[in-house]
């Protein structure tokens, strides 16, 4: 039998609190090498169904964590045109397999589980590299930059968020995040958004730096979590050179984004992330950068994290697939 999750099971399961400590015991795994991640191919799609350009990128990824009873894959879409459709950017499904036997334990709709363990990523860096309260700047409306600010909010005492989105998506993302009680408002530009932040949260599908970094507070912590390719970009030049630090959660993959790619940093002169929770990395005084490419390690921790509670509460439906 096999467990079916659908967004709205996964919605009932997932809890912020419980997950910060989830992630974050995935990217120690991780930082260790302890876990199993192959390379994660990315490819357009929709070539031909409009005209002779993609709409989109299909991505899969696959990971175990030592000593799980599961593996998970995940089967991602970035569509950036998405939100003009009334839909989200990033989609995704999850199969979950028993590790001892190689059968399927589950099936879940996986959108909401990249939007939270995404949030974890930034929730964490500020819960361990900012100060309380915050104020977050941020640049990007959509379902990552929800779910990155409530996770923020979840680990830290929030002051005030700025939404900046070229679109008139900052104000529906501002009036969702202050329906849940958050501090949030829609600004007119992202120097706006940033000046004055002590965190800066960027989640967009840009090809080009978007906000100024010398509008950058000298203490700010500035976590990226958009670009995963060497096409994408979301942080200028002054940023990179004002920081005193760059952390990154897979140093071997964000060194080659348009973020990092012409810096003249090379891996080797990135942290890993996993490196502020082992206690190996402190922090200093200046503007510390955090970027995110995503790992399917943290995909696999919560999945796994999730179908465990389904079981336990019974949550979802159950097929015979055979």
């Amino acid at each position: 039998m096999v467990r079916i999750l659908s967004d709205a099971d996964v919605d009932v399961l997932l809890d912020l609190e419980g997950l910060l400590p989830v992630v974050e015991e995935a990217f120690v795994k991780q930082g260790r090498g302890e876990v199993e991640r192959p390379d994660r191919p990315h490819f357009p799609v929709g070539v031909g169904l409009e005209s002779d350009d993609p709409l989109g990128t299909g991505l899969t990824m696959p990971a175990y964590i030592h000593g799980e009873e599961c593996y998970a894959t995940k089967l991602a879409s970035v569509h950036p045109d998405n939100p003009d459709r009334g839909l989200a950017t990033v989609n995704a499904q999850i199969a979950v397999t028993d590790a001892r036997t190689g059968q399927a334990r589950a099936y879940m709709d996986g959108t909401r589980v990249t939007g939270a363990r995404t949030g974890c990523i930034g929730g964490l860096a500020a819960r361990d590299l900012a100060g309380d309260p915050l104020t977050v700047g941020v640049i990007g409306a959509g379902t990552q930059a929800r779910w990155g600010v409530r996770a923020i909010a979840t680990g830290s005492s929030v002051e005030s968020v700025r939404i900046h989105s070229p679109s008139d998506s900052r104000e529906r993302c501002a009036s969702d995040l202050a329906g849940r009680g958050l501090p949030a408002k829609a600004v007119d530009s992202p120097t706006e958004a940033v000046t004055g932040a002590d965190v800066v949260l960027t989640a967009t599908p840009s090809e080009q730096p978007v906000f100024p970094g010398n509008a950058l507070e000298p203490d700010a912590l500035v976590v990226a979590v958009g670009a995963y390719n060497g096409a994408m970009r979301e942080l200028d030049a002054e940023t990179i050179e004002r920081a005193e630090a760059v952390l990154a959660d897979v140093p071997e993959e964000v060194i080659r984004t348009g973020d990092l790619r012409e810096s003249g940093l090379e891996v080797g002169d990135l942290v890993p992330f996993a490196d502020v929770f082992e206690g190996r990395f402190s922090r200093p005084n200046g503007i510390v950068v955090l970027c995110s490419v995503g790992s399917a390690v943290l995909d696999a921790a919560t999945a796994t994290h999730l179908v465990e509670r389904a079981e336990r509460e019974e949550v979802g439906t159950t097929v015979d697939i055979e």
